[in-house]
């Protein structure tokens, strides 16, 4: 396929990268992300994504950005685009367990809880807000790649996606996705909320992540043309935001997200009626034995990689670039 799945988009004059940083306590459930060293080291998985892309290393861990594979992380191909195309990015602390390590825009606010347990984002609608605040002040610029880093938020994207009627499933990081235990976790959160919920902040606020909500509020805030990088995460944004009463922003994943088995990213999108652009970075051809296995299905998306490769295009860099 082309390089973009998508052609003939706007050519952006004053383009902004943003990556929110958040934690799920999920991330910590064994077997559950594929992120970090180990369930706890999943937890600064973000701080160092953001680290890595900052200043282009890793300073404040002796922490590997590769898997044990061997597979990059996806920060430091969104490092190398953005380096490329000499593009500095925003980092929003949306809720972190760990203090960031390099500037960020920071939302004061806890992690995201356990949904299991009990609400996982208690202040979603303080973060909503926030968002759209910020949105509102950063329509300055023309169009806004809005990136993620967080572990373990595909099954949170999988608990709001339910909770709003929708019939998905989503992807992972690791080859064999642990769907069975994303949907356990899924039935857990839906049996201790109890009943339906039909506000969609309130289902943020209670199997979401902080992501979701400062994602969503941007997208309420900004005038601009705004892309959600990421993929089936970001799918969870698009259908929260549609069930506000708004249109969601367009979505940009990577081929590979689109093509995990185990995920319905495609039917997903045409269910919450969100545009979706393909990017196909074609690291099968690149000699690189870690970047090969993204074609394999390790890691797949994350830290809006694919977004960052979009705009390079847009701006009018070569795929070969």
């Amino acid at each position: 396929m082309v390089f973009l799945s998508s052609l003939g988009m706007m050519k952006p004059e004053n383009p902004l990268f943003i990556g929110i940083l958040a934690n799920t306590m999920l991330s910590t459930v064994p077997g559950l992300s594929g992120a970090g060293p180990n369930p706890m080291g999943s937890l600064l998985v973000p701080v160092l994504d953001a680290e890595l892309i900052w200043q282009g290393s890793i300073t404040s861990s002796d922490a590997t950005p590769n898997t044990p594979t061997g597979c990059p992380t996806p920060a430091s191909i969104t490092r190398a685009v953005l380096d490329l195309i000499s593009l500095t990015p925003l980092f929003i602390n949306a809720g972190l367990v760990h203090p960031p390590t390099v500037p960020v825009l920071d939302l004061p606010g806890p992690a995201g809880c356990d949904p299991r347990k009990g609400p996982a984002v208690p202040d979603a609608l303080r973060l909503y807000h926030e968002g759209a605040r910020i949105g509102r002040l950063l329509s300055a610029y023309d169009m806004l790649i809005v990136g993620e880093c967080v572990p373990g938020g595909t099954t949170t994207a999988l608990c709001v996606l339910r909770c709003l009627g929708y019939d998905a499933k989503v992807s992972s990081a690791s080859v064999a996705s642990p769907y069975l235990l994303k949907e356990e976790v899924c039935s857990d959160v839906t049996r201790r909320i109890g009943r339906t919920l039909s506000d969609p902040l309130e289902i943020v606020r209670e199997a979401g992540d902080p992501m979701i909500a400062v994602a969503a509020g941007l997208a309420e805030g900004f005038t601009g043309k705004m892309f959600l990088a990421g993929g089936t995460q970001m799918l969870a944004v698009a259908a929260v935001i549609k069930s506000l009463g708004r249109h969601p922003p367009d979505i940009v994943t990577t081929v590979y997200v689109r093509d995990d088995h185990f995920a319905s990213c495609e039917k997903t999108a045409q269910d919450i009626g969100v545009p979706v652009t393909y990017v196909d970075p074609g690291f099968g051809k690149s000699g690189h034995p870690g970047l090969d296995r993204y074609c394999m299905g390790e890691i797949k998306e994350g830290m809006g990689y694919g977004g960052a490769m979009m705009l390079a295009s847009l701006l009018g860099y070569s795929h070969e670039e």
